[in-house]
């Protein structure tokens, strides 16, 4: 996947600079297109740069916890099939 310019906490300092002044303005300081300003806007509305940490956080932990469930899962029909197999 390709990286991004931007991290997450600069579009929103971007988004908020924005804000001061014209989209068309923000996007030719920047080198972005208008477009990328409003599907900003768009994702991370009326974040804060710490909202945006948070919620990084909050995803990460999100895909540790979606993962261990997968696990679990997978634990449980193992043992339904070895159980199955035995009777």
């Amino acid at each position: 996947m390709r990286k991004s310019r931007f991290t997450e906490e600069k579009r929103v300092q971007i988004l908020r600079k924005a804000e001061q002044s014209t989209i068309a303005e923000t996007a030719r300081k920047y080198g972005v297109s208008q477009q990328a300003l409003y599907s900003w806007k768009k994702k991370f509305g009326n974040m804060e740069t710490s909202d945006v940490k948070r919620l990084k956080q909050l995803e990460a932990e999100n895909r540790a916890l979606k993962k261990l469930v997968a696990e679990r899962d997978l634990e449980i029909d193992v043992m339904k099939e070895i159980a199955r197999k035995k009777w």
